[in-house]
């Protein structure tokens, strides 16, 4: 994997984005752990155990699939990532998962995760990155919107929290130039 160089903000704490690593596991697993337990954003109420992020982690980056986290003073706040599928039939695509802490929202923290993402999935011939975001989360959906994903569907009632049923939306980019030749 090509390292990609790490982008610096000026703003008041410094934001690193740097392609996910060893050492950020733990830290990465706290961040995973306070946007889960928001209950409104990933498909997830907690975070799984720290071996199985750590397992997930590893994997990941042998497999060489794209992964960034923004981190301000040593701590992961943010993150974004892309799962190939692992059937030959579905290698070309990947999923995307990412989350950004509550306190560190609203700064461009996304966008700049999410291209760096992005630029190395279509480095490494991803075709088709995928996501499916809570129907009720508008700031993610302009943010997909933004960088090129397009609606595919509505999942109806896909998710329950709390006792309330709520919509998915399928959204996907498919860049065939991408393909590997």
């Amino acid at each position: 994997m090509t390292p990609v160089k790490p982008m610096v903000d000026d703003s008041n704490d410094i934001e690193t984005i740097a392609p996910i690593a060893p050492g950020h596991i733990e830290s990465f697993h706290r961040a995973l752990d306070l946007v889960a337990r928001e209950r409104k954003y990933l498909s997830f109420l907690e975070a799984p155990p720290l071996d199985q992020t750590r397992r997930f982690v590893l994997d990941r980056i042998a497999a060489g699939d794209p992964g960034f986290v923004a981190v301000v003073r040593g701590e992961v706040v943010g993150w974004c990532d892309i799962s190939r599928l692992e059937r030959p039939i579905h290698a070309h695509r990947g999923t995307l998962g990412m989350g950004i802490v509550a306190a560190h929202r609203g700064r461009g923290l996304g966008l700049r995760l999410i291209n760096a993402t992005l630029a190395q999935a279509r480095k490494v011939g991803f075709v088709r990155v995928e996501l499916c975001v809570h129907a009720d989360n508008p700031r993610a959906i302009a943010l997909y919107d933004k960088v090129g994903f397009v609606r595919e569907g509505v999942q109806r009632d896909a998710i329950c929290i709390d006792g309330q049923y709520g919509d998915t939306i399928m959204m996907a980019i498919v860049e065939r130039e991408n393909a590997a030749g």
